[in-house]
């Protein structure tokens, strides 16, 4: 890719940006959130066409329309929004647009042949007949990389692949990703998480506000160098807080039990807790332990089939969504776009979701459009949200760091007694990343409760005051992070370690 410029309205997302990949390396691609990453892939896809700029294959200039053109080039890309339809199944997915056909109908027997075999040799265990919206976001990853795999692509462009997945698959991934360049196949790999640069990539190109900062060998830099690159300061990857003074109990939950979309069985069973002023307590485990189910069942977006959930002593078990919100729940969820935001209104809109109804916002019904527009601006300078146009950008043209930065904001300034975190980190750069965790330590330090989900065990250890593992649906341990370890933690959430935990909070 020589010279790409690529302009949205009162923004230069691509500032001349020359990349080059070599047939058979992993090539990273680094850089905060909105400095142009996504941008510039989708320009290689086909999905965006640049203002300036040449994209060359093999030393041929090549003009790439579409993403159908990307993938007649053997061009494919995982996206970091997911493009798959939530109504078919897994195997209609991943075929689609290249259905296999036999005598002008489908033939779906060699499909399903080629998907589990694909499937069985690159280690994405998947249900072909699962339906996209019953699945966990770590089981969609899959399917798009098993899309990829499906067209035999020999350049795949991974957006932020690992923002989703546990620490298990991720590792499983960085593997398929060193055995698909051995097989000769180049890999694109956007990514913030800077261990996992540092472990599979060959050379990694840092973009910094849509400029290239330059390409380096891995093998010759550092961890801290690649952040001072990427966000121009130095950053602290360690997270600086002081012993927690919990309080009063906040959240008590007690033998809550939630129905599974997927199968027969109980999502969550039978599961109690606390969560007390002055801590974070972070529920960890791998994705599909139920820890979906029972955020949903708390912030009123799946019912419960027993148990009881009590906020600062007061029973809120069947009460609306809106009302637990009133109540002092603020939910950061784990999917931003399907849960978190609506896509096509702006970005001051979003931000006012859960409070336009208030006496500040509105007068007989009516919106008080400055007042919205002055608390837009606050939020959007305090939290650094970064967008072409401002309060009025539309939402959905934002990159999914930034769509992130937008709940953050709007979740943590809400007044509230709990904070439901799910992947609150999800997709950001270090340097928000840092940003995020002192806010969730800060909230904790104000007495707030902090109910933190994360999948990102460097998170679960550093972050909280308390880890509870869930596994297949059930708490199976109480952790104290300053006590335990990666490897207990793993054990615990691969379910080959259990403590008595129910028995304790029975007794209690």
């Amino acid at each position: 890719m020589l010279n790409i410029t690529k302009e949205f309205p009162g923004i230069v997302a691509n500032d001349n940006i020359t990349l080059r990949l070599r047939k058979g390396e992993i090539h990273a691609l680094l850089g905060e959130n909105g400095a142009g990453k996504s941008t510039l892939m989708s320009v290689l896809f086909g999905l965006y066409q640049p203002e300036k700029g040449e994209i060359r294959k093999n030393g041929k200039v090549v003009k790439i329309n579409n993403p159908n053109d990307a993938n007649d080039l053997g061009i494919g890309m995982v996206h970091q929004h997911f493009r798959l339809v939530e109504v078919f199944t897994v195997l209609e997915n991943i075929i689609l647009g290249v259905e296999p056909t036999k005598n002008g109908f489908l033939d779906m027997d060699e499909a399903r042949e080629k998907v589990v075999d694909l499937s069985e040799r690159y280690g994405l265990k998947v249900d072909p007949d699962a339906v996209i919206e019953d699945i966990s976001v770590g089981m969609q990853q899959r399917v798009e990389i098993l899309k990829m795999l499906y067209r035999d692509n020999e350049i795949l462009i991974f957006d932020e692949p690992t923002a989703v997945l546990t620490p298990q698959e991720i590792a499983e991934l960085l593997q398929i990703m060193r055995d698909l360049a051995k097989e000769g196949k180049s890999i694109l790999f956007i990514s913030h998480k800077l261990n996992e640069i540092m472990e599979v990539a060959d050379r990694c190109t840092v973009l910094r506000k849509g400029k290239c900062m330059g390409t380096v060998e891995i093998k010759d830099t550092t961890k801290e160098e690649l952040s001072r690159m990427m966000v121009g300061r130095e950053v602290s990857l360690k997270v600086d807080k002081k012993e927690s003074q919990p309080g009063e109990v906040v959240l008590s939950i007690r033998n809550m039990t939630v129905p599974s979309k997927i199968h027969r069985n109980n999502a969550v069973k039978d599961v109690s807790f606390d969560v007390r002023r002055g801590e974070i307590v972070c529920i960890a485990g791998i994705d599909g332990n139920g820890q979906t189910e029972l955020v949903q069942a708390l912030t009123g977006l799946e019912k419960m089939t027993s148990g009881s959930i009590n906020l600062c002593g007061k029973d809120i078990s069947k009460a609306s969504i809106r009302e637990r919100s009133v109540v002092g729940i603020s939910h950061i969820p784990e999917d931003r776009q399907k849960y978190g935001l609506v896509l096509d209104y702006t970005l001051e809109e979003n931000l006012v979701l859960q409070r336009y109804w208030q006496p500040q916002f509105q007068n007989k019904g009516f919106i008080k459009f400055d007042e919205v527009r002055k608390y837009a601006l606050r939020l959007i300078d305090k939290f650094d949200i970064r967008s072409g146009q401002g309060p009025i950008t539309v939402v959905r043209s934002m990159s999914g760091g930034n769509q992130q930065k937008a709940i953050i904001a709007r979740e943590m300034d809400k007044d509230h007694e709990l904070l439901v975190a799910v992947q609150p980190t999800r997709g950001l750069d270090v340097g928000a990343i840092e940003y995020i965790h002192r806010m969730l330590v800060e909230g904790r330090d104000s007495g707030k409760a902090v109910l933190l989900v994360s999948l990102e065990l460097d998170e679960v250890l550093n972050v909280s005051d308390r880890i509870l593992v869930m596994y297949e649906g059930e708490i199976v341990g109480e952790l104290d992070p300053k006590e335990t370890t990666d490897e207990e933690l793993g054990l615990y959430m691969s379910g080959a370690k259990r403590d008595n935990v129910k028995e304790i909070y029975n007794a209690g």
